[in-house]
């Protein structure tokens, strides 16, 4: 039941919200992954870990490059985030875990806060049109 309303939440997304529902299952892995190493977990640090590398693959394959000015310096981030949760994953750094949530963390909250923008920008009503004038009647 759970993984058909996932399902469904991700098909009607919109484009802004499907990059949250992302910054939000990343930092959830990156929050396991360091959990999993606080219990001596090696699997569950590596499963963690490999799901938010994952993620952090997918935002840089559907990131357009030539969208905005500053995508190219985003994928750079992206770059190094997926190098930072490797090493983290190899050497069980909890540190590095930290630090790649210190920077996925603004991030996220950037998205959250435009993404609600654009909805609000959406839903807001649409003006009523403009008529020229009208005869007596009130009929063009």
């Amino acid at each position: 039941m759970r993984s058909e309303y996932l399902a469904q939440s991700v098909l009607n997304a919109t484009p802004s919200t499907l990059v949250t529902m992302l910054y939000d299952r990343l930092l959830l892995d990156i929050s396991r992954a360091r959990k999993a190493i606080e219990a001596g977990d090696k699997a569950g640090c590596n499963a963690a870990a490999l799901h938010a590398q994952d993620i952090v693959t997918e935002l840089m394959t559907t990131l357009d490059v030539n969208a905005w000015a500053g995508a190219q310096n985003l994928l750079t981030l992206y770059s190094y985030l997926s190098t930072e949760l490797v090493k983290a994953n190899v050497n069980q750094d909890d540190s590095r875990f930290d630090a790649c949530r210190a920077l996925i963390e603004p991030l996220r909250e950037a998205w959250h806060t435009a993404a609600r923008e654009l909805s609000a920008e959406q839903a807001a009503p649409i003006p009523p049109a403009v008529v020229g004038p009208r005869g007596e009647l009130g009929v063009g």
